[in-house]
């Protein structure tokens, strides 16, 4: 879409977006229904959100690269765009009308809902690096504040019922839902605040997805059809009588179906595949990277009690596949003060008989103020001098336990080798998993497969609609 100005007027911004000047005669209770109605436009166009930022990844190599923006990868994300507000107009962007989006990319001329963006012949490569984050960022912040907003009512006590919660324009949906249900008539004022909500959020997108190099005014240009307004210090003079008025350059005529089922099926299926595969593939390195000297290790959680110990809650481990999932498990604690401490592991009715009637401390979960305090006294043995223990450890410093896992009950105990009173101790809990580093390979593996399949299909795709365009 090109638009041909007369001198002295500012060029419109290179995403359009129009509708017609009053709503298209919505009823009165469609859409009450419409969410139930556009779960297939959702369903699909997040499919096509999924390939349009590959693609976007796609172009901005190519802008690096050439300092243009791919045309059969913009006519696709274009045409993302333009499904997507089709699809809000006649939902909840706009409910402004109850004919049915039609499932296309292309522009349909009898649909009251338009969207074109004018196509850069050339891009700048610094910028494409930066616009989509940074420049773009106090964009994103009005997005965001806008973008969510609640509706309270307080009683005589001063508490609130929340009513309703949403985006700005749900809001305004809303209004307008309510006003065409009791009085049949769609409030004009609220329809052109919602097209200018809507127009600048589409100049946003476009601006992000590096489809132009124009800054996104911070205005609502509000209605339907925007046409280009007078320069503000520039005046326009008409060409004297007489003289021949240059006709508009003729366009070059673009092919109307480049985007076809086949291609279009090809680029989303192969977008979906790489996103899997990054997912995957991220998932694997992660697992891989995971262990710390082969341990998978909890973050350190400072454990205090005034009494004389601190203990776990009880751990039972059960089932034929505990060997299989679980190796080693690893308890490690340091006293806060430096001094020494005392950790061990037992089965789970030795460490309660060696507990009973001491003043000691059972976590329960990591959310405060849920542990349980167990009254009583010193205990009547040095915790090292015991035989309990499956396994344990004392002295100054980091103290460590190891013990293959095994079914059973297990309680792990924290305490000061002396018996005194006041535990403070730093403790991180790990394991190791025999299954962690073939789950890793095996995601890795995957993960790229999924790449390599994915980046092939939007290749192909790509290249098809190309080759189309070119005919």
């Amino acid at each position: 879409m090109t638009a041909v100005l007369a001198t002295g007027t500012v060029p419109a911004y290179p995403v359009h977006l129009t509708a017609p000047p009053t709503p298209d005669r919505p009823s009165r209770g469609l859409w009450l229904v419409k969410w139930l109605l556009v779960i297939p436009h959702v369903v699909v166009l997040a499919l096509l959100w999924a390939a349009f930022l590959v693609l976007s990844v796609v172009a901005l190599v190519s802008i690096l690269a050439t300092g243009r923006y791919p045309r059969a990868i913009f006519d696709f994300n274009v045409g993302v765009m333009r499904w997507g507000w089709r699809v809000s107009y006649y939902s909840y962007g706009a409910l402004a009308t109850d004919r049915y989006p039609p499932f296309t990319l292309h522009d349909v001329p009898d649909y009251p809902a338009h969207l074109d963006v004018d196509y850069p012949e050339h891009l700048s490569r610094g910028k494409a690096l930066v616009k989509w984050w940074l420049l773009v960022l106090p964009h994103y912040l009005l997005a965001g504040a806008i973008s969510y907003a609640t509706i309270t009512l307080g009683d005589e006590r001063g508490r609130g019922e929340l009513i309703f919660e949403g985006g700005l324009i749900g809001m305004i949906a809303l209004i307008v839902g309510v006003a065409l249900l009791f009085t049949g008539r769609y409030p004009q004022g609220l329809y052109d605040l919602l097209l200018g909500i809507n127009r600048w959020t589409m100049r946003v997108t476009g601006y992000a997805a590096l489809m132009t190099d124009v800054y996104p005014p911070f205005r609502l240009d509000q209605g339907g059809q925007v046409e280009p307004r007078p320069a503000p210090e520039d005046t326009a003079y008409p060409p004297p009588l007489g003289e021949p008025v240059a006709a508009p350059a003729a366009q070059p005529a673009r092919p109307a179906s480049v985007w076809t089922a086949g291609p279009v099926a090809t680029v989303v299926a192969g977008a979906v595949a790489v996103l899997l595969g990054l997912g995957t593939t991220t998932t694997g390195g992660v697992l891989l990277a995971a262990p710390d000297d082969g341990f998978v290790t909890s973050p350190t959680l400072t454990v205090d009690s005034p009494g004389y110990a601190v203990a776990t809650e009880t751990a039972l481990l059960e089932g034929a596949a505990v060997d299989d999932a679980l190796g080693l498990i690893r308890i490690r604690a340091e006293a806060t003060d430096g001094g020494e401490v005392f950790v061990g592991i037992a089965e789970a009715r030795e460490a309660q008989a060696y507990l009973a009637g001491v003043r000691h401390t059972v976590l329960r979960g990591a959310l405060p103020g849920g542990d349980l305090q167990r009254s009583g006294a010193a205990p009547a043995t040095l915790p090292q001098q015991t035989d309990a223990w499956l396994a344990s450890a004392s002295g100054p410093g980091r103290q460590a336990v190891e013990i293959e896992a095994r079914p059973g009950s297990w309680v792990a105990v924290v305490m000061p080798t002396d018996g005194s009173a006041g535990v403070s101790a730093k403790v991180d809990v790990a394991a190791t998993f025999p299954w962690l580093e073939p789950a890793a390979g095996a995601l890795l593996t995957v993960g790229i497969i999924l790449l390599l399949g994915g980046a092939a299909a939007v290749t192909l795709g790509v290249r098809t609609a190309s080759a189309r365009e070119h005919r």
